[in-house]
């Protein structure tokens, strides 16, 4: 158990592992182009932001499930060898562990697809069983490649323990129900996220900043519209304001928005402010996008105090 002064950073959602391809350019549909590089990497969005929170320092633990296979033993291993607490990861045997199919081109642009297999069993057992580890005051981080219902059912129960909700809309939802924005604290969407969420096109800090205000409106508390190397703008019910996008050279911007909200929860746990908590989420994120994989992409504090430095 953590010192009770420290917030615990607990992370419900997916555990995928990634097939990576390296390809010149992503391919136009129909089109066969030959690849450079294959390699298997632990991933989903999950997973992805329990390591990021972990590799910087924070008491971290991972709520999800995988399948009864090589690739669910792999990512298991992967948390446990990165200090995130898996007791709470299930091995379900009556599926197959997720994996997401990814195409990364030289720019560092990516294309994925995910087959949730195990993901998809994430049910109200699994909700319990971190309800018994939640404090007032921790942090919960969540993902939509869990199943919706499921997702609402654990926001709605963490809300009443008094710990933080972070939600990263991802993959991209229409249509959810009202009661959900109540539920959340902080809403990280990208670009095609928050396009989905708001019903009109946002492709610049001008409408990002006009998703952002619309989703305040609906009821979350703050929303970080992500903007790749646009930065991200910040909307709470009393300022907004826009971060610049650090300067860095990309190679791999897979995990990038898993690298940010992780960040993001470890400096809130730590007490920052909210500018200086998304300046710090944004070093992390810039960070993760200078090496290649999902998991293995994530900075240590040093790293980013380094780049902040700079």
């Amino acid at each position: 158990m953590a010192d009770d002064a420290q917030p615990t950073i607990h992370v419900f959602g997916s555990l995928n592992m990634d097939l990576v391809c390296q390809t010149p350019r992503l391919p136009l549909p129909g089109e066969t182009i030959l690849g450079t590089h294959f390699q298997t990497v632990p991933g989903g969005k999950g997973a992805n932001q329990a390591v990021a929170a972990a590799r910087l320092g924070a008491t971290t633990t991972m709520v999800g499930r995988v399948g009864d296979d090589e690739f669910g033993q792999a990512l298991i291993d992967s948390l446990k060898d990165n200090g995130v607490d898996t007791h709470n990861v299930i091995v379900d045997q009556s599926v197959a562990t997720g994996i997401a199919a990814i195409l990364v081109d030289q720019a560092g642009h990516n294309q994925i697809v995910v087959v949730a297999g195990a993901n998809s069993k994430v049910d109200d057992s699994d909700v319990q069983r971190l309800a018994q580890q939640l404090r007032p005051g921790d942090f919960l981080l969540l993902q939509f490649e869990i199943p919706v219902e499921v997702v609402m059912a654990v926001a709605a129960m963490a809300k009443k323990k008094g710990v933080t909700i972070i939600m990263d809309p991802a993959p991209a939802q229409s249509n959810l129900p009202d009661r959900f924005f109540g539920l959340v604290d902080i809403l990280t969407p990208n670009q095609l996220e928050a396009s989905h969420l708001v019903d009109f096109s946002v492709t610049d800090q001008h409408t990002a900043m006009a998703a952002a205000r619309a989703l305040v409106q609906r009821g979350v508390n703050t929303v970080i519209v992500k903007l790749g190397s646009d930065g991200a703008v910040v909307a709470t019910k009393d300022k907004c304001f826009h971060q610049s996008a650090f300067s860095v050279e990309a190679i791999d911007t897979v995990a990038a928005g898993d690298a940010f909200n992780g960040g993001l929860a470890f400096a809130l746990a730590e007490s920052m402010s909210l500018p200086t908590a998304v300046l710090f989420a944004s070093a992390v994120a810039a960070c993760s996008v200078t090496q290649r994989g999902a998991q293995a992409s994530m900075p240590t504090r040093e790293t980013v105090k380094n780049l902040l430095k700079e």
